[in-house]
Order: C-alpha cells, then structure tokens, then sequence
C-alpha cells in the first residue's frame, strides 16, 4: 500500500492520531504530514476543512493535555526538588514574571520553531499561567499553524516537496521574520497605550 493509498483509508484518524501525540513528545512530523495532506486536500482524496478541523483538534487537545501536566505535577516537583538542579524560589519567580509579560508569545510563535512546540505546554503549566491566558496564545497559534501548513500544501499542490525543501532550507530565517513582526506589533501596541495614558492624564489635568 503506498502512502496516497494510507492516507486514503486512514488520513484523518493518522492526522489527529499523530498531531496530539506529538505534542505529547511522540517523534512526528507535523509540519510533514500537513503540507501532504494539504496537497491530498488539492487532489480531492481528502477534504481541506475537515483535516484542517481535526488538524487544529488534535493539535490543541495535545497542548492541553501538556499544559494540564506541566500545572498538576510540574510546579509540585520544582517546590520539592528545584533547589537540587539550583532552580531557587526566587529564579522561578522571575522567570513566572517574566514569562506573564513576554513569554506568552513564544506558545503562539513556537509551534513554527523545531523542538519549542514539544515544551512550551509544559512550561505554561509548570509557571502557573492560567488557563485562559494559555488557551488564547496556544490555540489561536495551532490554528495559524495548521491553516499555514494545510494551506500551502493545497496551494502548491504537486510542488508540495519544493516547497518543504525551501522552508527546511530558510525556518529560521521565517521564524525570525515572525519574531521582529510580532515585537513591532508589541511596540506598536504600547506606544498605542503610552499614548492614551497620555491623553487621559491631560484630561484629568484640564
């Protein structure tokens, strides 16, 4: 059975199946397996939308369960045993406050970055952010993902393994396009803010 045929018969269960538990550190090739399986979306064997719903599905649940693990046994184990690795109370503490201000933005930007993807579910859990705050960056970033990849492949059809090679070739150099994008955005957004601080206080003063 070549591997059309499997996807064929099993894409969708192979594409939930795989996506959550990668993130649950299973070796797989998520980005891989979208761009074929947008390709597969481009060639009718599948359909688009519903690989992309269980895409995102598979992708957020993986996340999900990481965050919930990183809560329930990350924080007890670094209160039990941090000191020993020299991870102090006061280290951990300003890496939380630090992560609550900056680091939400790695969980949306990190599911395009090898190996970050795989820790940033746990690292939200293990410093405590809640929940809401991980929901909005992690699935909001699982969903820009899986759109990218599914997207691209449909989009470049039979040229699908050209384009894999070119982002092989040039991910970090698209991560770090993300990256400035994202910090201008920021600066933006708090020179937007500065800026109604500003006027309220002069309408306070006047």
């Amino acid at each position: 059975m070549n591997i059309e045929a499997l996807f064929e018969q099993y894409g969708y269960a192979l594409l939930f199946i795989g996506l959550l538990l990668e993130f649950i550190a299973l070796p797989f090739p998520g980005e891989i397996t979208m761009l074929y399986v947008g390709y597969l979306s481009y060639l009718g064997v599948l359909n688009g939308w519903t690989a992309l719903f269980l895409a995102f599905t598979g992708t957020t649940l993986g996340m999900t369960v990481t965050y919930v693990i990183g809560l329930k046994v990350g924080m007890p184990f670094i209160q039990r045993f941090g000191k020993w690795v020299f991870i102090t109370p006061g280290k951990f503490y300003k890496t939380k406050k630090w992560f609550n201000r900056r680091g939400n933005f790695l969980v949306f930007i990190g599911y395009f970055i090898p190996g970050v993807r795989h820790i940033t579910g746990y690292l939200t859990g293990i410093l405590g952010s809640s929940f809401r705050t991980f929901a909005v960056y992690a699935y909001s970033g699982a969903l820009f993902w899986c759109i990218s990849f599914i997207g691209l492949g449909n989009m470049f059809g039979s040229q699908w393994e050209k384009l894999l090679h070119t982002i092989e070739s040039y991910s970090w150099s698209i991560v770090i396009i993300l990256i400035l994008l994202g910090a201008v955005a920021w600066l933006v957004k708090r020179m937007v803010q500065s800026s109604r601080h500003k006027t309220l206080r002069g309408d306070e003063v006047e």
